[in-house]
């Protein structure tokens, strides 16, 4: 049976307790939807740098900006929400969550023919306990726009794996198979696909057992060096670490030794973490890719050039790309992570150990353990305002 969704979406959001313009508000502070700027070669979401180390422009040069300069060296991915900023930074790759699902149904005036058709699923209509119905039709809208994002972009698109399974290691892969399965049901090709699981013990161990059948994972909430080298042991695809929010906590509070141990040899505790889990992934070959979020500033990206992947603001990007790199000492960019370096880094006996359960658990501090718990929390809570929205909109008048 077809159904036709006759109220816009945004007028549900809209009437919810959290506005239409909070949430996307909010949804701007979060990595609900990356794209990845285009570089060649095009059909590749995680595109190999060029092996300079050092670029500099000269009056002689082809002129560059910034962005170009910077690019040599690492994947650089603009942090921006659904289609605005489209055009000036064309997208390769996606992520879709529900923050991104929120997004897209508080747009005014718009119909998301991915998400109404969710809502008209008649395998999802046809379940009998309503909760279960709300999650079968917050899946599908997951699956629905991500199937349309591979459309839209050369590369691969990350899926969120629901965080109210974050302890749930069997949960996960369920979650992870069922969303598999309908994108296959979709023609989407398991290559182009990423699957955003949290880093507690349990989302590790499952993105073990799904990289061993070939499922490509993604690592998020990465606030430890013992969850970072436990993520690359288990073969992540992607490991995300976030720069910004590790300084945050650092600035507000004590007691972490990891991060006590970054500031007294006067580093900056974040980009110390992302520099320890880039020289341990490459010093023992590990296969995963490191991606640096809430890079904050210009001088957080200077310093992780080199790392896989940069997430960075709009209004970083912007200024990088308006910009001209020159010749004069201050604009040089310099590799400052790479495979040589990180041979060099010494790691200490415990670091190097066989991570397990309570290895892991014993090692992380309280800014990974409170940043950890506060980004689950926010994710199960944009999950559950889907599926109250979802509950609202539905059934549509001709179903």
């Amino acid at each position: 049976m077809a159904a036709t969704l006759q109220t816009p979406l945004y007028a549900a959001i809209s009437s919810s307790p959290a506005s239409s313009s909070s949430s996307s508000s909010s949804i701007r502070t979060t990595t609900s939807f990356s794209f990845f700027r285009s570089t060649p070669p095009p059909t590749l979401l995680f595109n190999s740098k060029n092996s300079f180390s050092l670029i500099r422009a000269s009056s002689t040069d082809t002129v560059i900006t910034e962005l170009d300069a910077v690019s040599a060296f690492s994947e650089i991915v603009p942090d921006t929400v659904i289609f605005d900023d489209f055009q000036k930074f064309p997208p390769t790759a996606a992520t879709v969550s529900s923050s991104l699902i929120l997004g897209i149904c508080g747009l005014p005036d718009t119909i998301f023919r991915a998400v109404e058709m969710a809502l008209a699923d008649s395998e999802c209509y046809g379940l009998q306990d309503p909760n279960a119905r709300l999650s079968c039709f917050a899946t599908k809208a997951l699956v629905n726009v991500g199937s349309d994002m591979t459309k839209l972009v050369p590369g691969r698109v990350s899926t969120e794996v629901d965080a109210r399974l974050a302890y749930d290691t069997h949960g996960i892969i369920r979650k992870v198979h069922d969303l598999l399965k309908l994108y296959n049901d979709s023609n989407v090709p398991h290559e182009r696909l990423l699957f955003k699981i949290p880093s507690t013990w349990q989302g590790i161990e499952a993105a073990r057992l799904l990289e061993s059948e070939g499922i490509q994972t993604h690592l998020t909430f990465v606030y430890s060096f013992a969850q970072a080298a436990a993520a690359a042991q288990a073969g992540a695809s992607v490991i995300q670490i976030f720069v910004g929010r590790v300084r945050d906590w650092a600035r507000n509070h004590s007691g972490d030794k990891e991060i006590e141990s970054a500031k007294l040899n006067g580093e900056d505790p974040g980009l110390a973490l992302v520099t320890k889990a880039y020289n341990y992934i490459h010093q023992y070959g590990h296969k995963s890719k490191l991606m640096a979020a809430a890079v904050r500033n210009k001088q957080d990206l200077f310093s992780l050039l080199g790392v896989d992947y940069i997430i960075a603001p709009l209004k970083v990007l912007q200024s990088l790309k308006e910009s001209v790199a020159s010749g004069d000492e201050k604009y040089s960019f310099a590799r400052r992570l790479s495979p040589q370096s990180a041979d060099r880094y010494m790691f200490s006996d415990e670091e190097l150990v066989k991570w397990d359960q309570m290895s892991l658990t014993n090692a992380m501090g309280p800014a990974a353990v409170q940043l950890l718990t506060s980004g689950l929390d926010g994710y199960a809570d944009q999950a559950k305002r889907v599926e109250d929205l979802f509950g609202k909109i539905w059934p549509p008048p001709n179903v």
